[in-house]
């Protein structure tokens, strides 16, 4: 039972490996937001139906029944019956129409002209790729969202790594004191600073446990994946080639890579149509209708369904032909217009802010790089620090508190690599966003 369970435990944690290619396509997958976005472009379809629906034919069909509890008189002058009756006779109250009286019959109706409508075709596919395009920026925000999330949680393990490292290799010291101590030939203050060294450690292993744990909770979190879960990183962080970084600072900028200015385009283009279904409100409408049905009316209600019922048929043309609206389409015409004029400026000034990000990446990249080729230095000079400062204390040349000096000086430099290592990757990430290269054709 135990190594079923044990195997199960296994299994699971396999299935939940993810590289960070891996990682960004189950977030495209499992992602809330992105599935939202989908929606809405399934609404668009729908409403793109909508649209050509109102070209269609429309038919409909009507069944009514009339009881006349109380037929209306009609007034009728007295000649109407007696020819011969004085002009001054009273009129005569006579009752048209009979106590039930049913119809059913059914109508066709069909747009034949329409200029809004034949605009509305056009704007229907620049719609639909309006709704697909706000589905890819969707996708865009979770792939960086997820790809930094990664990165956090790489980093945070390996300053674990390096801090599991430091508290063995300083418990081993103060063992290694603590037996000298004992022997007479250091003070018991050298062996109580080392205990506070190494105590200081443990606590910030035991910051850097939560930080992880933090960082795994944000990661499955903008995956899509269930909190409880657990989740296992493939990637290597000593895998990342910093060479390759380097290159990448530098090249063009592509503005048509932004999904945020594809999305201006494609707003424009619906601003455009907009301006041309105002111009159409202009133009004459027409439209057809032929209707058919049955009609009959008794005084009985079982006569009206065992008598004959009698047929009718219309069909007709409607035209319309708009001539003054109290000028509403032309105020309408300028606010499209002024519309169009500020998607324009705005596709301009996305134009600019691509740039400064685009040169902000590249320099905040190269800043990057380079303070981490320094820490990467300072990491070196530290730890031979340390190596040189034991050598001397255990010679009886070098104090306790030299040791402990270097000690936290490696340790801090190791933190500041290790930030400086994040810093990188955030910087790629960011720099990657700006070019518009981050998720092409569904992978980073």
């Amino acid at each position: 039972m135990v190594v079923a369970l044990l195997l199960g435990t296994l299994s699971a944690q396999a299935q939940n490996a993810f590289t960070l290619e891996e990682a960004v396509q189950y977030a495209l997958r499992k992602n809330i937001n992105i599935k939202t976005t989908e929606l809405d472009a399934i609404s668009a379809e729908a409403r793109i139906g909508e649209i050509r629906a109102a070209g269609l034919p429309q038919v409909s069909a009507q069944l009514g029944f009339n009881d006349n509890l109380i037929i209306q008189r009609v007034f009728l002058p007295a000649t109407f019956v007696d020819p011969n009756a004085s002009p001054d006779a009273p009129p005569i109250a006579a009752q048209f129409g009979v106590k039930y009286a049913g119809n059913a019959g059914a109508t066709l109706n069909q747009l034949i002209f329409n200029g809004s409508y034949l605009v509305g075709l056009k704007a229907a596919s620049t719609y639909r790729e309006l709704a697909q395009k706000n589905v890819v920026q969707s996708k865009v925000m979770v792939a960086e969202a997820v790809t930094k999330a990664y990165y956090s949680v790489q980093v945070a393990e390996e300053r674990a790594k390096v801090l599991d490292l430091n508290i063995s290799r300083l418990d081993t010291l103060m063992r290694d004191t603590r037996a000298t101590y004992e022997s007479g030939f250091v003070e018991k203050i050298d062996v109580d600073r080392l205990e506070v060294q190494l105590n200081n450690l443990k606590t910030e292993r035991q910051k850097v446990n939560n930080l992880i744990e933090l960082s795994y909770t944000l990661l499955k979190y903008q995956m899509g994946m269930p909190l409880t879960e657990p989740v296992t990183l493939t990637d290597r962080i000593e895998d990342v080639n910093l060479a390759t970084l380097q290159a990448e600072v530098g090249g063009s900028v592509d503005y048509e890579k932004r999904i945020e200015y594809s999305i201006l385009n494609t707003q424009g283009e619906l601003a455009r149509l907009d301006i041309k279904n105002i111009r159409a409100g202009y133009l004459p409408t027409a439209s057809g209708f032929l209707s058919y049905g049955h009609n009959n009316g008794r005084n009985n209600f079982g006569d009206l369904f065992s008598t004959q019922w009698f047929n009718n048929s219309v069909l007709g043309l409607n035209i319309q032909i708009p001539i003054f609206d109290g000028l509403t389409k032309h105020y309408k015409l300028k606010q499209a217009e002024i519309t169009l004029d500020k998607v324009n400026q705005g596709r301009d000034l996305l134009s600019q802010s691509i740039d400064l990000q685009v040169q902000q990446g590249f320099i905040t990249l190269r800043n990057s790089l380079e303070t981490l080729e320094t820490q990467r230095r300072n990491v070196t000079l530290a730890e031979e620090v340390v190596r040189v400062s034991k050598i001397k204390y255990q010679e009886g040349v070098g104090s306790n508190i030299e040791v402990i000096n270097a000690e936290s000086s490696f340790k801090e430099a190791q933190t500041n690599y290790f930030a400086a290592l994040y810093d990188v990757l955030i910087s790629k990430v960011d720099l990657t966003k700006a070019r518009g290269e981050l998720l092409i054709d569904g992978t980073n």
